[in-house]
């Protein structure tokens, strides 16, 4: 089982917020051009450079944001877009977060999901335990994690960080809104 981060293609009309998923923030400033530092939220962090059109979320809705060029710049990404004229414009756009539209998301293969189906699923264990739901899901350096908070329908109060692995997470049903894990309410 593996979790993936989408390749989308082109969309050219305004977007419906609710179709959107984040892939990317952009940090500060680098260099005099108005260039920023990008930070990917994708398996492949430059694979963001080939899903379009960027929506960045501003106070007033979304705007489109075309990349005009980027490059690898020692361990990040670095991009400039033709809506950022100059480093004065880039001083105000530190903590813009980047969206694409989910329905141009690529078709996955059997067990494997984009980590935006996941949140929101109700976690059982093999128990018959309702553990809570999935808040988030993040990387370590070992494996990606699934942070489940509590409901008033879950066994308990507790907050859990579970691993995502073959050997814990035992099914996933989207169309049920359910993962099966085990994983004991006591872990």
């Amino acid at each position: 089982m593996t979790v993936s981060k989408p390749n989308l293609s082109r969309q050219s009309s305004a977007p419906d917020a609710s179709t959107l998923v984040k892939i990317a923030t952009l940090k500060k400033p680098y260099g005099i051009k108005g260039w920023l530092w990008v930070f990917s939220e994708t398996d492949e962090r430059s694979g963001i450079f080939e899903m379009s059109p960027w929506w960045m979320k501003t106070a007033t809705g979304f705007k489109p944001l075309t990349v005009k060029d980027w490059r690898t710049q020692g361990q990040g990404l670095v991009a400039c877009f033709e809506e950022i004229a100059d480093r004065n414009i880039a001083e105000t756009m530190n903590g813009t977060t980047i969206w694409v539209s989910k329905d141009s998301f690529p078709e996955l293969g059997d067990d494997e999901y984009y980590w935006s189906d996941l949140i929101g699923l109700t976690v059982i264990n093999e128990q018959g335990e309702n553990l809570g739901v999935i808040k988030e899901m993040f990387e370590t350096g070992a494996h990606e994690i699934i942070s489940v908070k509590p409901t008033a329908d879950s066994i308990d109060t507790e907050e859990r960080l579970i691993p995502w692995h073959r050997d814990v997470v035992l099914s996933v049903d989207l169309s049920a809104k359910t993962m099966l894990v085990a994983w004991g309410a006591d872990y």
